[in-house]
């Protein structure tokens, strides 16, 4: 992704949505499990540009919680 850890995509005609994908970025969070009480996860920002006109803003929030389950766990998709 050259860098680019976020961004915005806009909607040219006929599209209804665009989905941006940044580049992943390592991070440290707090885990109590780990020896260290922290550890390293990649961390990905996700963007959907929707044209209002065709898609409801709370259809396009639900369809990202989706996504961002799908990302997290994928085997989901499978079932």
């Amino acid at each position: 992704m050259m860098g680019v850890s976020q961004f915005c995509a806009v909607t040219n005609p006929p599209q209804s949505c665009i989905l941006a994908i940044g580049a992943t970025i390592k991070k440290l969070v707090i885990d109590p499990d780990s020896l260290k009480g922290f550890r390293e996860v990649s961390v990905m920002n996700v963007t959907l540009s929707a044209d209002h006109r065709t898609v409801d803003g709370a259809v396009a929030a639900k369809w990202l919680q989706y996504f961002r389950d799908f990302i997290d766990d994928p085997e989901t998709m499978i079932l």
